[in-house]
């Protein structure tokens, strides 16, 4: 089950189509979907979290924490709209397609995807792409 959770002054729209997109992903990597919470926050709490859990001080458009078990996706996926806002204007990108890629790059780290090498990002932007036009399509 997806959940979308809120510890700051945002609504997020459409989130009935984005949580049928979101399951449909997991499907398409095959994978089945388990307990998954979004929590969209502000610099300050997610700061907070990238201190105290992974020990960086820096800010960060996302922190996912995975409790994946075999096939069955479970986590908490924490998202900065305060960030995805400042990243769609660095980008050139509108606020509503920054903050579903970074809605879907959550999950496919759950899916085993990475991105640390020039590789593994050029795939992951890619995976992000592809499930972004299906996006598209059904909105």
């Amino acid at each position: 089950m997806i959940q979308f959770n809120f510890e700051t002054q945002f609504t997020l729209q459409n989130s009935e189509k984005i949580n049928q997109w979101i399951s449909s992903a997991i499907i398409a990597e095959n994978k089945v979907e388990g307990d998954i919470s979004y929590i969209f926050c502000d610099d300050d709490y997610l700061h907070k979290i990238n201190l105290e859990f992974l020990g960086h001080n820096s800010l960060t458009d996302i922190i996912s924490f995975d409790y994946t078990v075999g096939k069955i996706i479970h986590g908490d996926i924490y998202i900065s709209v305060e960030r995805v806002k400042e990243n769609a204007q660095i980008f050139k990108n509108n606020f509503d397609d920054e903050l579903c890629r970074v809605i879907i790059h959550g999950i496919l780290h759950y899916c085993g995807y990475r991105d640390k090498s020039n590789r593994e990002r050029t795939e992951m932007r890619a995976k992000e792409n592809a499930y972004l036009k299906k996006l598209k399509s059904i909105m």
